[in-house]
């Protein structure tokens, strides 16, 4: 592990540490594999021209956690992609109805693609990176308040939409 001289880690160790996690919140974000890895080589090209400021932050894996939240939302492609998002096929033998499974997922991922992208974001932080409302707020910019309305609001919206998905 290579430490500067101030004692913290080098750009490189931060990106070895922090991809997977970030890749991961990319992926639920986006919704596909290849928006991911995307949306955070965007990130860490970005952060790479501040790392000097970055570094030296407290916690410089929660900025670019928040960067990847600001980034997927101000994607402007995105907008213009009409793609329904598809789970990768596992490629592992299993005993489980593989095909059941995989409907479910793509239903998941269908239902999260009908959000707007606000209240999607807070939904995966909230649900997925498991963070308290103080947080989200934080990482979007926003009030703890607002945050709250975003996703009693993706809530209902996803409720609202499964009888319709299952009667399918």
């Amino acid at each position: 592990m290579t430490v500067t001289t101030e004692g913290t880690l080098s750009f490189d160790e931060l990106v070895v540490s922090t991809e997977r996690r970030l890749l991961r919140l990319g992926l639920m974000l986006t919704g596909g594999v290849h928006s991911a890895e995307d949306l955070v080589q965007t990130v860490f090209a970005r952060a790479h021209r501040k790392w000097d400021r970055i570094q030296s932050l407290d916690n410089p894996e929660a900025y670019l956690r928040t960067m990847v939240v600001n980034e997927f939302l101000s994607w402007r492609r995105l907008l213009k992609n009409r793609e329904l998002p598809v789970a990768e096929p596992v490629d592992l033998p299993s005993t489980e109805d593989i095909g059941a499974r995989q409907a479910l997922q793509d239903t998941a991922w269908r239902l999260l693609a009908t959000l707007p992208r606000q209240q999607r974001a807070v939904l995966v932080l909230r649900y997925y990176e498991d963070l308290p409302d103080a947080e989200i707020a934080a990482v979007l910019g926003c009030a703890p308040g607002t945050v709250r309305s975003n996703a009693a609001r993706g809530l209902a919206t996803l409720r609202d939409t499964l009888p319709a998905e299952e009667e399918r």
